[in-house]
């Protein structure tokens, strides 16, 4: 079974796609993270396969997030999502590979249809429109 680890400072958005990805068969773990030391504790507990988080939040932004993961395993795919689109932002992003970055809003089924081509996928690609 696939492990998700979902981090978003939303407990709505956090239930959601937790309903979403389980549904489909993914074994998930979610939280808000207080600080990126807590992501990388997390992870090592957790042994995710793939991770998906939110980019704004209060605490730790997705780029701390990111490396934070890369630390604990540096080929972990990474799905980081914002409403915001930075090319310079994304750029940055991607240079911590593999990286996907999806635009806000999605729907629940659009992300987990994400995670799912991702996991069955080969290499990362220019993120999603």
């Amino acid at each position: 079974m696939t492990k998700v680890l979902v981090i978003d400072d939303s407990a709505f958005f956090r239930k959601v796609l937790r309903g979403f990805l389980e549904e489909d068969g993914f074994q998930v773990d979610d939280f808000e993270p207080l600080s990126a030391l807590e992501v990388l504790e997390r992870a090592r507990a957790f042994l995710p396969d793939l991770v998906v988080t939110d980019y704004t939040m209060p605490y730790v932004d997705g780029l701390a997030v990111l490396r934070m993961i890369r630390r604990h395993g540096p080929s972990l795919p990474v799905v980081v999502l914002t409403a915001y689109r930075d090319p310079q932002r994304e750029a940055r992003l991607r240079e911590h590979a593999p990286v996907w970055v999806l635009h806000k809003p999605m729907k629940g089924e659009d992300i987990v249809k994400a995670v799912k081509g991702i996991v069955a996928g080969p290499a990362p690609g220019p993120a999603p429109a």
